[in-house]
């Protein structure tokens, strides 16, 4: 069932001079979504509806709560009806073959995740950092222009001017997939379980597109997916580059008009 992401609200707009007109306006829907894994709600975020399976599935991946299983099935509502819950529960099945999910506490906001709760030590208990030389097959200076092309194509931004995107990326410079979210962490693991139902992770070879900041989380993600690069128009977090280059992912920050800085490597070959 295809669910509308935007509202359209009548607003007053006030411009120079006092001038006041009412007027419709888009705004971007905003509604919360739970988690489950294998009938065991896990998380609560606040997301825009729209690739839901893609987002259960994704988050579950990059929070390592698969442990490595596939996925045999996603659906609504796991003990009842979709409609009931209003399309606002996604339960990710394993065949119980995934361990028994410790959920998390509270609601995931949409303006970022839970940030920071892992460690970089943590981290690489269950991830290995990657093949760095992957990473070199990218032609840097074409990073800008893909930047540019995947924000010019977000059609949400846009109209509401209210969301985050992500996409994906190949050496050549193709956008393989592009998704937006009014969560930045939601837009990335839309990507990322779009890939991993398509059975295309780890995304060896490939590169990250976000258009907020790099924080620790996004590059945690990355990481996760098995993504070389990651790009993002804005900042990075000292913590983001310490997690990328121990992860040997390249990271770039700043990504736009004809410029970028490299974070990670700390010194290009």
């Amino acid at each position: 069932m295809a669910r509308s992401r935007t509202d359209t609200m009548l607003v007053t707009r006030v411009t120079a001079g006092g001038d006041r007109r009412r007027q419709p306006d888009d705004l971007i829907v905003e509604e919360p979504m739970s988690i489950q894994l294998d009938g065991v709600q896990i998380s609560t975020t606040m997301r825009t509806p729209g690739h839901d399976y893609e987002l259960a599935a994704g988050f579950c991946h990059t929070e390592g709560v698969l442990a490595g299983f596939p996925i045999t099935s996603v659906r609504y509502c796991a003990n009842g009806s979709a409609m009931a819950s209003e399309f606002n529960v996604v339960t990710v099945e394993t065949g119980g073959r995934a361990p028994a999910p410790t959920p998390r506490l509270g609601t995931i906001s949409s303006s970022c995740g839970l940030c920071g709760t892992d460690s970089i030590d943590t981290l690489c208990e269950r991830l290995a950092p990657l093949d760095p030389t992957h990473a070199a097959e990218f032609d840097i200076d074409t990073f800008p222009d893909l930047c540019s092309s995947v924000l010019a194509g977000q059609d949400l931004f846009t109209s509401t001017g209210a969301v985050h995107g992500a996409a994906a990326f190949d050496t050549s410079g193709n956008i393989l997939v592009t998704r937006e979210d009014v969560g930045r962490h939601n837009a990335v693991d839309k990507v990322i379980g779009r890939l991993l139902l398509d059975q295309r992770l780890p995304a060896t070879g490939l590169g990250l597109f976000v258009s907020g900041r790099a924080s620790f989380e996004m590059v945690q993600k990355a990481w996760a997916g098995g993504f070389s690069v990651l790009l993002s128009v804005s900042a990075p977090t000292s913590l983001a580059v310490l997690t990328a280059r121990r992860a040997n992912v390249m990271l770039a920050g700043f990504v736009r008009g004809d410029r970028l800085n490299v974070y990670s490597p700390e010194r290009l070959a």
